[in-house]
């Protein structure tokens, strides 16, 4: 496999010295470039499926877990989403504020909270879900659910091989 980049490489970087390729070619064989270019297509889509209900993907991210595990703490929720306890702080006070969700003292540990979607978080998830589907649909349209199903379990995988 890294043969086949290597000699991908060398061979756009010869078709460019003699004028054929171009540098998008050159990064298009670096799995990092590709995976990037087509983060920034899905992020760009899903942002905008998620700004009508003033949601934005990590605020979406961890309502969709707290709705999912009820009762998550603030640092199992960081450590899930791999986020800085300190900077999910934040989006909790906005999420609370809207009343999305609820954080509930622990009687055990007082310093400690659990964290617990309101039927208005539940509500606005359903919505704020089926409207990323909806779009998700529409970009993923051009691949068969077996493509679809390729895709997910390869970028599992490379996830897992980190």
């Amino acid at each position: 496999m890294q043969d086949r980049h290597k000699a991908a490489v060398r061979a756009t970087s010869a078709d460019m010295s003699e004028g054929g390729a171009d540098t998008d070619d050159i990064m298009r064989s670096f799995i990092g470039y590709s995976l990037k270019r087509a983060y920034l297509v899905v992020h760009r889509v899903a942002q905008g499926a998620l700004q009508p209900f003033d949601l934005k993907i990590r605020s979406f991210s961890a309502l969709s877990l707290i709705v999912g595990r009820p009762g998550i703490t603030l640092t199992e929720l960081a450590e899930v989403l791999q986020v800085e306890r300190s900077n999910l702080v934040l989006i909790m006070d906005e999420l609370e504020q809207r009343d999305l969700i609820a954080r509930v003292r622990d009687p055990k540990d007082r310093r400690r909270y659990s964290l617990h979607a309101t039927i208005r978080g539940r509500r606005l998830l359903e919505k704020a879900s089926a409207a990323t589907s909806a779009e998700e649909g529409r970009l993923t349209a051009n691949l068969t659910d077996d493509e679809l199903d390729t895709l997910l379990k390869l970028l599992r995988k490379l996830e897992t091989g980190a």
